[in-house]
């Protein structure tokens, strides 16, 4: 019989960024406004790299508990008794060894997308999740959506019959206003700075690969999964970083194709387009699935079907709101969800978002980073894990 008692998740945070306060204050939010009431969720402790006040800001800045400990180191977070699992949310250039020095420690660990900047890296992650039989999940929050949930199962009951094919686009036309061809933020904006591992593709293009693999791969037999040849055409910003980004990814076996894009320079639609234009389009041999715009985070789809004079059903999939917390949601809480399920039942990696996926999904990216000639610096590529690396401690 299941405990009358939800679950608690206990979690310490690594970093002070926008993405980490989106998903702490998704933490924060009544697990009953979503309909879940068999875990919760508690942040026990937040670390800056640099100093503790800024930790202390922070929680302050979300509305957090003010039992909540404050570091201004990462070593400090991670030896934290109370901590049951780092939510590391550092810029991808970090996340190696940011996420190496949780593991390393002993804490289970949700790493911000993309998982890493290479291949290698992600393969390192695994095997050390492995030896310290640890829970470890990249944190594409997207893949958790019930919207996402329901479109992978009508994949699967045949819905559109055979899937061939899936299109999906990332983008935003960040032009400044003066001059085509210039993003609007500095070049040591985290997007296009190659210290930090910017670009299109690690940022914004690992949406629309998400699509492509959670339609054509995480819906394959596990016995017969493949992953992809990926053929990728890149352009350059002028800091090096990648511009924009096509990745066509082949998996022979089932005959099936995806294609995702991203661009710093166009739009997925015109800007003040109100339509939300499709984002994402699932192609199979009945029908198709179209789903709207943006990729990371769509709140509806169309089911088109050939039958019956092209049947269409349209589904909206909003994202719930806690009225006692502002009315805030944003949809970060699933994946959070999925990590507390699998810590009360011991499990060290999610079906939803498994190892394999994302060891797959980050070879796709590495080779079309390499295919474009993207390179980046040695420090963040580096698959040596360095608990004094000036990532890990911020003396850099």
């Amino acid at each position: 019989m299941a405990s009358a008692t939800p679950f608690t998740a206990k979690w310490g945070i690594m970093a002070t960024g926008g993405i980490a306060e989106t998903f702490c204050k998704d933490l924060l939010a009544d697990p009953a406004a979503r309909s879940v009431n068999d875990v919760r969720h508690e942040i026990v402790a937040v670390s800056s790299s640099r100093s503790a006040d800024r930790a202390a800001d922070f929680i302050s800045k979300i509305d957090g508990p003010s039992s909540a400990k404050t570091y201004g180191s990462y070593a400090e977070l991670v030896a934290d008794a109370n901590v049951d699992i780092i939510y590391v949310a550092t810029p991808h250039s970090h996340h190696f060894q940011n996420a190496m020095l949780a593991l390393d420690a002993g804490k289970n660990v949700l790493c911000e997308k993309a998982l890493t900047v290479t291949a290698s890296q992600a393969k390192k992650l695994v095997a050390k999740a492995k030896e310290k039989k640890l829970f470890l999940m990249e944190a594409v929050w997207t893949r958790f959506l019930p919207l996402s949930i329901e479109i992978r199962e009508l994949i699967r009951s045949g819905e559109i019959g055979t899937v061939y094919r899936t299109m999906a686009d990332l983008s935003f036309n960040l032009n400044t206003p003066e001059t085509d061809g210039v993003v609007s933020f500095p070049d040591t904006h985290r997007m296009v700075n190659k210290d930090l591992a910017g670009g299109s593709l690690l940022d914004l293009g690992v949406y629309p690969l998400t699509w492509v693999f959670q339609t054509l791969y995480h819906v394959q037999p596990s016995e017969t999964k493949e992953a992809p040849r990926v053929l990728a055409a890149i352009s350059q910003y002028r800091t090096g970083a990648d511009e924009a980004a096509s990745v066509v990814c082949h998996f022979p076996g089932t005959r099936a194709m995806g294609v995702a894009t991203t661009s710093l320079l166009v739009g997925t639609g015109p800007d003040g387009d109100e339509t939300a234009p499709t984002a994402v389009r699932i192609q199979g041999s009945k029908g198709e699935i179209q789903v709207s715009h943006p990729a990371y985070r769509p709140l509806s789809y169309r089911v088109v079907s050939n039958k019956g004079g092209g049947r269409v059903e349209v589904v909206d999939c909003p994202i719930p709101r806690d009225p006692a917390r502002g009315n805030w949601g944003h949809g970060m809480f699933w994946e959070a969800d999925e990590c507390a399920r699998c810590l009360r039942d011991g499990r060290q990696q999610s079906t939803t978002m498994p190892w394999d996926e994302s060891v797959a999904l980050m070879q796709a990216m590495d080779d079309a980073l390499r295919q474009g000639g993207i390179t980046y610096p040695a420090l963040i590529t580096s698959d040596v894990f360095d608990a004094e690396s000036p990532l890990n401690t911020g003396s850099r």
